[in-house]
């Protein structure tokens, strides 16, 4: 997948919208019904609707509850402390603050300091992904795990790591092949042949 194929993924999750408008009727979507609106009350939206109403100035969001500034500040700090990589908040946290900062910025509190603290938790992350990526290919590594990176995460270090691999594998290729002959030949150089047995 790209990041438009995840970003996609990421527009059907729901958040809160606090409606400017009244409508009783309710909305069938494939992902399930939406509504009724009413003015102030709120009702949980995909988020793409969400965008869509607020783009026309039909609402304003709500944040989710994981974008708290406090909350991603303590999960900065438990990332930079750990090796290895820690559960985030939400599986789409880049895709979803990317959409609603694009349209709802001023709804949100403290909105530049949690675009900050998303910002340094994905460079963090990406940095940490990287290293390991260097010295899993160093040590000659063919697996690894990579448990709790979201797949915005992966589909941003799939190119390098492919090339990496591969060049891994085409400077290594030669090397195995030559061992692999070597063997083969001093394998048949110690038995002895069929006819100096008969």
């Amino acid at each position: 997948m790209d990041p438009a194929e995840i970003e996609f993924i990421a527009e059907q999750e729901k958040i809160s919208i606090i409606p400017k408008f009244s409508d009783q009727r309710i909305i069938h979507l494939i992902s399930g019904d939406i509504g009724p609106f009413r003015a102030g009350i709120p009702v949980a939206v995909p988020i793409w609707v969400a965008i869509h109403l607020r783009q026309r100035k039909k609402c304003t969001i709500v944040a989710p509850d994981w974008m708290d500034i406090e909350l991603l500040e303590q999960k900065l700090e438990e990332e930079k402390n750990s090796r290895f990589f820690t559960k985030m908040p939400n599986d789409h946290y880049m895709g979803i603050a990317h959409l609603i900062f694009g349209v709802a910025a001023r709804d949100i509190d403290n909105s530049e300091r949690i675009r900050t603290a998303i910002k340094d938790l994905w460079d963090l992350r990406v940095s940490k992904a990287r290293s390991s990526a260097d010295t899993f290919l160093k040590g000659g590594g063919r697996h690894a795990g990579i448990d709790f990176l979201t797949q915005m995460e992966i589909c941003t270090l799939r190119p390098l790591l492919l090339d990496a691999l591969d060049t891994t594998y085409r400077l290594n290729a030669p090397l195995e092949e030559g061992s692999f002959l070597n063997a083969s030949s001093f394998v048949s150089q110690t038995q002895p042949s069929s006819s100096s047995s008969s």
